[in-house]
């Protein structure tokens, strides 16, 4: 009998002797022995109920205890982490839905149990290891030194004045329109002092205490300190953007609009960049993340891979080709969504 035939036929198999105590197990006319006897000497083989079990939920369970061996050996350092961040999350659940989680689990997953749903949370966070080597391993040197080139940049020391729009939540458009042009007015206002200060860098000071309406900055004359592109965030994009389009010393000619308002900004200083070695982990991880985005069918081949490395045989011919077409299909699935896309963006 196949490998996987023999686990299931021996669960089942203990599942009957446990029932029937010292009885006699019947068998049909080809020895085989029955699992359940009907009257006109009836009967229905452990085979009978194997290959109906293997027909419907034969593939996934084989897949799930296949990887599960998979990643626990490959990742066995990450094991304690991957129970840890499972409970976690089941606690944050319980948080959130209390009586009521497992009803949400059925209604909204595959999952009948919680158990089943938190063993799942815990293989999820192995499966997403291996997907990371996997697009790891996919990215190319060119790429890094690409994205260093492009991507990294110095820290820059700036300093700003910001004028906020100074408008009610519930004011018309009308009204809110003129408050935006009273701003940037002010922001224009505040350049047209800076063009005609013999001391830029003090003047900038003098102006920032009196004109921003940034409360953590003013008094220090608007100094940001050294920044990158991510140390402020989203609201003050446009802003850093901006600053990085100047020089040492120099400010900027025309107000700048960011989510927060209207800035006038000042660089002042420029940091060595940092060089590729130190800052390569940074990128590997950036480039990862951006791989598995537009590559859907990472989180398929990486398993893929994984089981070719480990020689997984499926010798029953039928999970072997259901196996084979999950791929397949799976594979295909992806690729015509990418060609949806495709077509879609090209119109």
């Amino acid at each position: 009998m196949k490998n996987f035939k023999k686990i299931l036929l021996l669960g089942c198999c203990v599942l009957l002797l446990a029932g029937c105590g010292e009885k006699t197990i019947p068998k049909l006319e080809n020895g085989e022995e029955a699992i359940t006897t009907l009257k006109d000497n009836r009967k229905i083989s452990i085979s009978d109920l194997y290959n109906k079990l293997k027909e419907q939920y034969g593939l996934e369970s084989l897949m799930n205890i296949i990887d599960k061996m998979i990643l626990e050996d490959k990742y066995a350092g990450d094991i304690e982490a991957a129970k840890e961040n499972a409970t976690n999350t089941m606690n944050q659940l319980k948080d959130s839905y209390g009586d009521n989680l497992l009803q949400a689990i059925q209604q909204y997953t595959n999952f009948n149990t919680l158990e089943e749903y938190e063993n799942s949370l815990y293989l999820n966070y192995l499966q997403n290891k291996a997907v990371k080597d996997y697009a790891k391993n996919n990215i190319k040197d060119s790429e890094i030194n690409k994205y260093y080139k492009d991507e990294i940049k110095s820290d820059i020391k700036v300093s700003h004045i910001l004028i906020t729009v100074d408008v009610a939540s519930d004011a018309s458009d009308d009204d809110k329109n003129k408050a935006d042009e009273n701003a940037k007015k002010k922001a224009e206002e505040v350049i047209n002092k800076l063009n005609q200060a013999s001391d830029k860098n003090q003047a900038f000071k003098d102006l920032a205490k009196e004109y921003s309406n940034d409360d953590s900055t003013k008094e220090d004359g608007g100094n940001l300190g050294f920044i990158n592109t991510n140390t402020l965030g989203d609201s003050y994009k446009n802003m850093v953007d901006a600053a990085y389009n100047l020089k040492d010393g120099e400010y900027s000619k025309s107000p700048v609009k960011s989510a927060l308002g209207y800035h006038v900004i000042l660089r002042t200083e420029t940091k060595e960049k940092a060089s590729l070695d130190e800052v390569k982990d940074t990128i590997i991880d950036a480039l990862t993340t951006k791989y598995i985005s537009e590559n859907a069918e990472a989180q398929i081949k990486a398993m893929q891979n994984l089981r070719k490395e480990y020689d997984m045989d499926i010798v029953d011919s039928d999970l072997h080709d259901q196996y084979v077409k999950y791929i397949q299909n799976s594979l295909a699935q992806i690729q015509a969504s990418k060609n949806q896309d495709k077509n879609k963006s090209s119109k």
